[in-house]
């Protein structure tokens, strides 16, 4: 493990290449990906400081700021860069390395438990299926989450079990659901 840059370099290169990574050296601090960001108008994100934070070696502190997640990746601010910095690119990185170290916000990992259960990040409930039924379709449509596509369901949970992600999220197998939660999702 290195400073905060030499890993972002190392880690995500493998991705989207090092010298993409690197631009992360020029950013001048104008603050045009803080001012063009739709998720900073109505949250606490400065993508700015970020870029700060990483250059300046503050990995613990990035990686357990809330606003680390609140990046949405709709690449406004690497269009209006106007040193080239790849902003978005650098904060998904920077994303997996915290979440690799164990640092990942609790909505995020319920995510993954949504999708080992249902095979959606955002599954089908009652009220969808109800409007679903209305208009003339099935409660449910043909996809993970449909009672006859088990099969489908598997497949996903194979890919996270062998890829470690379970682990990652801290899955409980047992409950399907966080360690530490109950099934209803209590702690």
């Amino acid at each position: 493990m290195g400073t905060l840059y030499e890993d972002i370099i190392d880690y995500g290169g493998e991705v989207f290449g090092k010298e993409h990574l690197e631009t992360l050296r020029e950013c001048v601090q104008c603050g045009k990906c803080t001012g063009g960001c739709p998720s900073g108008r109505n949250t606490a994100f400065r993508t700015r400081k970020l870029m700060q934070m990483a250059l300046v070696d503050m990995r613990e502190e990035i990686f357990n700021a809330p606003e680390l997640w609140f990046c949405s990746t709709c690449y406004t601010c690497y269009e209006r860069c106007p040193k080239g910095v790849k902003v978005t690119d650098i904060i998904r990185t920077i994303r997996n390395l915290a979440a690799k170290e164990g640092h990942m916000s609790v909505p995020h990992r319920m995510i993954g438990v949504y999708v080992l259960k249902t095979g959606h990040a955002v599954p089908i409930g009652p009220a969808q299926m109800e409007l679903r039924e209305a208009v003339g379709l099935e409660s449910q449509p043909p996809t993970a989450q449909h009672p006859q596509n088990k099969e489908q369901l598997e497949q996903v949970q194979t890919i996270f079990k062998t890829t470690g992600y379970d682990a990652m999220i801290d899955f409980d197998w047992d409950t399907m659901n966080l360690k530490g939660m109950d099934k209803g999702g209590k702690k």
